[in-house]
């Protein structure tokens, strides 16, 4: 029996169109023959510009290929089949069996997180699965997307990464001082950081030098004989830098398939965390030779101060919102969502479960719930998900790993990287877990008077 698209339903078109993808053997049984009305390359060159739009502003490789079945479903492209990377994207449209495939291909070289821009761009694909764009109609409105500017200004974006770097170090137990010194260590060094990005001058060396700060305030504050925890200082000034979401992200596509697209995240990581450590160490270097024995190791899991902590998530989310561009409503969101996280982890972490395990539950619940929202107003849930998870972020672990290995200290370097890439696990896997529960929530579509959803093929170890 032939197959055939579901009909449109009430679910997002994020669920439709994963079960195409999962569902291997739907389009091998595609139509022997469709006739196209509209031009073939326009279409594959507007499903190419919207999958490079959501990819480089953070979207998972299986949303990315979802949304580009999504824009040439919606047109009458029924046999096409896209392939994901981390720097290509490529779409091929065979009209039958018989003839030459149409294949094209967009080279994603530019990233900027802006969730705004992806907000828009996932309720201009539920619009053309919908039917309520006209082809034309979409190319102007994703022409509007990538113009849009960014709705924070640029003095508010550099306040928000030093609130991300004071937040960051009351949560590793630092004080008032330390929280003052991360704040303007992570403000001067992304200043520096932007001044070599204006001049094209590669991402490692941006890395390299906005990492210098941090330390070199640590350095002064010990010259200075102020009692301050070192490792705060330079922990909560980084956190910012720490590709902890771009970590998360690699985790994540290799849980949905994605191996190629994982493996070169996960390059793009180990090289920024050897820029920071580059700067780091640098520091260091002049910090011995004036003295200083500086040591930026200790404890992420200090004693608990639940009031203070609490208020210091929220306000890491919130600023971490700024960060990645949400939309002026999702704010207030995202700090209760950070609150939560946090809350849930502690609890279970004082309770005795291990940190991986009250990692997966928090992120678990606040995927689920981000989740739901994202779904109710037709909308990508990364806006919702990341910045609530941003007390949890992996980046601290990565760095002390990273750390531990350039000092020498290869025990307590290998633990810090395995404890990293379980918390990034942990993270991927809630994330992932709220996806997958909340299409279980949502009412499946209907199919001949009936419920069915297509289960993902898998491989099963041969």
């Amino acid at each position: 029996m032939p197959w055939h698209p579901p009909p449109l339903s009430s679910l997002p078109w994020q669920d439709r169109l994963r079960t195409r993808l999962r569902f291997s053997s739907a389009l091998g049984d595609a139509p022997e023959r469709h006739e196209s009305t509209v031009s073939v390359p326009r279409v594959l060159d507007l499903a190419l510009r919207t999958g490079e739009l959501l990819l480089a502003s953070g979207e998972a490789g299986e949303d990315v290929e979802a949304a580009m079945l999504g824009v040439t479903d919606a047109y009458g492209l029924e046999r096409c089949t896209p392939n994901v990377t981390f720097t290509v994207i490529t779409l091929s449209y065979q009209p039958s069996l018989v003839d030459l495939p149409v294949t094209s291909e967009r080279v994603v070289r530019r990233r900027v997180t802006d969730y705004t821009r992806l907000d828009a761009a996932h309720r201009l694909v539920e619009d053309m699965t919908t039917g309520e764009v006209t082809l034309e109609d979409a190319y102007h409105r994703l022409v509007d997307i990538r113009r849009n500017r960014h709705p924070y200004p640029t003095w508010l974006v550099l306040m928000a990464t030093g609130l991300v770097a004071s937040t960051a170090s009351v949560l590793v137990g630092g004080g008032p001082v330390v929280a003052c010194a991360a704040f303007f260590a992570a403000v001067v060094g992304d200043s520096l950081a932007q001044g070599l990005a204006k001049r094209g001058v590669p991402e490692f060396y941006q890395f390299v030098l906005a990492a210098m700060p941090a330390a070199a305030i640590a350095v002064g504050l010990i010259k200075a004989d102020i009692g301050v925890q070192p490792y705060a200082v330079v922990t909560g000034g980084l956190f910012a830098l720490l590709p902890g979401r771009a970590l998360v992200a690699a985790v994540q596509d290799g849980l949905t398939g994605f191996y190629i697209t994982a493996s070169a995240r996960l390059l793009e990581v180990f090289y920024l965390i050897v820029g920071i450590i580059c700067g780091v160490a640098i520091m260091l270097y002049v910090g011995n030779q004036l003295g200083v024995d500086l040591d930026v190791e200790g404890s992420f899991f200090p004693d608990s101060n639940p009031p203070v902590q609490l208020l210091a998530a929220a306000g890491l989310s919130l600023a971490f919102a700024v960060l990645v561009q949400v939309r002026n409503h999702v704010l207030p969101i995202a700090a209760a969502g950070g609150a939560a996280s946090w809350s849930i982890f502690e609890v279970l972490r004082i309770g005795g479960a291990a940190p991986i395990l009250a990692t997966v539950v928090a992120t678990g619940v606040v995927g689920l719930l981000g989740q739901l929202l994202a779904r109710s107003g037709r909308t990508s849930a990364l806006p919702y998900v990341i910045p609530a998870i941003g007390p949890l972020l992996p980046g601290g672990a990565m760095y002390q790993g990273m750390l531990g290995l350039a000092l020498g200290h290869t025990d307590r370097g290998w633990a810090g990287l395995v404890n990293a890439a379980g918390l990034a696990l942990a993270l991927a896997v809630g994330v992932n877990l709220g996806s997958e529960v909340a299409r279980f929530v949502l009412p499946a579509p209907q199919r001949g008077g009936r419920e069915k959803r297509a289960a993902a093929k898998r491989t099963r170890g041969f």
